[in-house]
Parts: C-alpha cells; structure tokens; sequence
C-alpha cells in the first residue's frame, strides 16, 4: 500500500496535476512493483504565501506513505528514481524536488473495513 501527498504551489502545479500524477505513479509502480491500478494520489496545492522555503516557485515536496517492509535498497531506488526521471520529466532541479518516504505498520492502517495486516494484498511490501 502507498497514498501519496503532493505539495507545491497553486499558481505552478494546478494545471499540472496529471503530468504530475503520472510521473509520480510510473516512478512507484516501477521501483515497488505497485499493481499500476493502485493509484492513490492527493494534491496539497497552496498559495503563494503559504509555501515557504529557500527554493524555487517550482519547488515540489512528495511524501509517500506506505507499509512498512522495503528494504532499504528499495526506498533508495524509488528515491533515485525520483530524482533520474520525474525531476526531469516535470522540469525540476534536483533542488525543487524533496521526497519524503513515511513508513507504517499495516495495523496502523484501515482500509475496506479491515485493518492493513488483515487485507490480501495481490503485491509484495517487503521489496
């Protein structure tokens, strides 16, 4: 399992948002082996004034929230692969874009009525 949240600023990103989701999604589907079907994106898309940071206006801030359970090779991977090919794709530099990975239990988790150690997951967590 993996949601992802997406933070940047309204005036940059807004009309972006697909290319965005895109980019993001081929990055974790292709490093995690996601099924491509587990697209859980949520956009935080904030005004000028309420992004503060020593960057860019293209500055970028992705937090993925997971299971934890990928080794250490595979956050390292999906990390890279931000930085190798969306940063490229979306036209950042790698001092617009941070990543953050946030990791939890499945019990920590409610998903279909069940908690997130009771689901049947047709993937594998521990990559």
């Amino acid at each position: 399992m993996a949601h992802v949240k997406i933070y940047g600023r309204r005036d940059v990103w807004q009309d972006r948002r697909g290319s965005v989701s895109d980019a993001v999604h081929r990055a974790i589907v292709g490093t995690w082996g996601l099924p491509p079907e587990k697209r859980f994106h949520r956009f935080f898309l904030l005004d000028a004034d309420d992004l503060v940071a020593p960057r860019s206006n293209d500055y970028l801030v992705i937090e993925v929230l997971c299971f934890t359970g990928r080794s250490v090779a595979a956050r390292r991977a999906l990390i890279a692969a931000f930085f190798d090919d969306v940063a490229p794709t979306l036209g950042l530099t790698a001092d617009d874009l941070e990543i953050i990975i946030i990791e939890s239990p499945p019990e920590n988790w409610g998903i279909r009525g069940v908690s997130g150690d009771e689901l049947s997951l047709d993937y594998r967590v521990d990559v």
